[in-house]
Parts: C-alpha cells; structure tokens; sequence
C-alpha cells in the first residue's frame, strides 16, 4: 500500500516546480510514495519538464485553469496513498520533513492537519505558518495591524496544536479529507486552507505545527499582486465569514466594509521586486564554480566549502548553494544563520541549469538560466 501521495498544483512555475519536484523526490526515498502534478493550463515549458525530467510522476494537465481547491482535490481522487501532502510548488521540502510527520501523524489519532514551519527565500520564518481562527474580530485587528490574537503564540521551533495551517504544505489523512469536505471549490485561490483547517476543527480534529522541520516557500511566485488578486483575497475571506460565522449575520454589512476598506488599503501599498547589490557573490559547494554561472552573472564568483562558511563573517553578500553537495535542510539552516547580516540566496537544484531564490517574500522572485 503506499503510505503518500504528494499533490502538487502548478500554475505557470516551471522553473520552481523542477525545484520543488527534485526535492520531494528525494525526501521520499526510503517512503511508500507516488507524487501527482496537476497543472491549471499553464501553456508553458511545465508539463513538458515534467515528462522529460520526472518521467515517474503522474501528470494531470487540465484544459484551463480550474483554481486552488478544484485543481488539487482532482490530484486527491487519483492518489492511492493512506495520506495526502498538498504541496505549492514554489516550495523546496527538507530531505526529513515527510517521514518525520508521517510519523508524528501516526501517533496522534486525533490528528487533522499536520505541517512544518515555513521559511521565506531570504531564511525569514512566516508566521502564516500557524494562525488562529482569523474570527471578524481578529480580522479587524490585524487590519489595524494589531496582530497578537492573529497569530499563534506557539514559538517558531516549538511543536504543538494551532487552529489553522498554510496550503503550501499540509499533510493529511486521505479519508479524513474526504470525511470533511475535502477543499471547497466555492473558493477560486485564496481562504480555502482557512476554510479546510476550521472544517478539521469543527469536525473534532486537531491541527499541529512541526517546528523543528523546515520547507522552504517562495510565497506567492505564482501570484502577481494585482487587482485580481486582491478581488479573489478578499473575496474569498467573505466566502469565510459568509459561511462559517452565520450567527453573526447582523455584522455582515460591517464585515463587508472592512473587507472593501482593506482592499482599498491593500491597493494604496504596491510592492516592487527588490533592487539588491550585493558585495561579493559565493559558490557554497564542494565542486569548483561552475563556469557556466560566472560567465552568465560576468562576475567573479568566489568558491567557498561548507567548512569555510562557519569561519568567515559574510555580509551584503549573495550565496549560491549546489544541492548537488548539500542536504536541503542543511542550506535552509545556513540561510537562517547568515540572514541577519544582509545576505541573499540563490540554490542550484541538482540536474538543472538554473538558479532559484527571492530577495522579498511580497515580491516575485528570481530565476537565472545559464543552459547554454
């Protein structure tokens, strides 16, 4: 029988979803496992990678782009596996993080959802990565960037219960999904891990956080912040209310105004990429560098070991990890060590010509080919 089934749901990410596929491939060696793609009709290189380069995985390419919730539970109906990960595919997972929740899944009965803490492209945590119920009032809050009731008080690293989760990565059993609803497909993109988390709870279950275990998540790299994004977020947080807190009916008018007023605030605030000049830029690996990168960047890059990293003090710096030498955990434990000093990351996926990282979680991120 095999234990998981992975789910990845692709929109226009190809060069990410070779990152991430790559990754969670590794991470299931020694698993009962079978990984599914679907694609929302990306009309890109994606379903062409796929079939060229994981020839093993299944693909489901989709007509047109069905959204979140419709897109992955097609992914659901065909897996095989007693438990289901929906998994972004902007994410890079930890060669540790499925066995240790599948483990962590199998001793807890009472279990809904169960995932890890996400890390951002520059090693920051995310503190979506455990929420409370955002109930009208906690919304408002936030709104007013009064965020202590919005989060979790559990600490970063800290294992424990939390009220809601983050669809970039959720680990569950398959016929609990099934048992409460799977993803609502009233819900286009948006709100609908909101919506799923808090079914798990009024069904009796209990959601956990995994805070030793890492994934990394370059957040919203398929999503451009745009006006319709902002019509599907808030959008969706109305499905929410609409549905969930009916005995607040009487606040509805007011809900609705401080979903208009935070769209409006929203609008007011856009995000740029983030410009980055960087002092000197490092090949962390135990190859030499490569020279395929150096002559694509025309810049000096500097070969440094895993070894040397620990006795240098780098700053205002770019590092660009070889996954080819390095465990994913390892360079997510380097990126988190080394942010605070004004350093930016980039990771060489084994196999691939490419370079992946993101200097500003709000923005969109960065790819570099140099397949020439």
């Amino acid at each position: 029988m095999i234990q998981l089934s992975v789910i990845i749901l692709n929109y226009k990410v190809p060069y990410y979803l070779m990152q991430c596929i790559s990754s969670t491939e590794k991470a299931l060696q020694s698993i009962s496992s079978e990984i599914i793609v679907v694609d929302n009709n990306s009309q890109d290189e994606s379903c062409q990678w796929v079939k060229t380069h994981f020839p093993n995985v299944q693909l489901i390419q989709n007509k047109e782009n069905l959204g979140f919730s419709k897109g992955n539970n097609i992914g659901v109906n065909i897996a095989k596996g007693k438990y289901i990960c929906l998994l972004n595919p902007d994410t890079i997972v930890g060669e540790n993080v499925f066995s240790c929740l599948l483990n962590f899944a199998e001793q807890h009965q009472d279990l809904g959802i169960v995932a890890p803490q996400l890390i951002d492209g520059t090693g920051n945590f995310l503190p979506e990565s455990k929420r409370n119920i955002p109930t009208p009032k906690i919304a408002f809050q936030k709104l007013l960037k009064i965020n202590k009731n919005y989060y979790s008080k559990l600490a970063e690293e800290e294992t424990g219960k939390v009220d809601i989760l983050v669809g970039a990565f959720m680990l569950m059993q398959k016929s609990k999904y099934k048992a409460v609803g799977m993803l609502d497909e009233d819900y286009f993109m948006y709100g609908e891990d909101i919506d799923l988390s808090y079914k798990f709870l009024k069904a009796g279950y209990q959601n956990y956080y995994i805070g030793s275990q890492k994934v990394l998540h370059y957040k919203g790299e398929s999503t451009l912040k745009d006006k319709k994004y902002r019509e599907r977020f808030y959008g969706a947080m109305d499905i929410f209310y609409q549905k969930h807190f009916q005995r607040a009916r009487i606040l509805n008018p007011l809900i609705k105004l401080l979903l208009q007023l935070a769209k409006f605030l929203h609008a007011k605030t856009p995000t740029k990429n983030k410009t980055v000049n960087c002092k000197e830029i490092y090949w962390v690996s135990d190859r030499p560098v490569l020279e395929r990168i150096s002559n694509k960047l025309k810049k000096e890059i500097i070969h440094i070991s895993r070894d040397e990293l620990n006795k240098l003090e780098i700053k205002n710096s770019q590092l660009i990890f070889d996954a080819k030498s390095m465990e994913y955990q390892e360079i997510f434990s380097i990126m988190t060590n080394l942010k605070i000093n004004q350093n930016y990351f980039r990771i060489k996926p084994v196999n691939f010509n490419f370079t992946v990282g993101s200097d500003d979680s709000r923005s969109q991120g960065s790819v570099l080919n140099f397949d020439y």
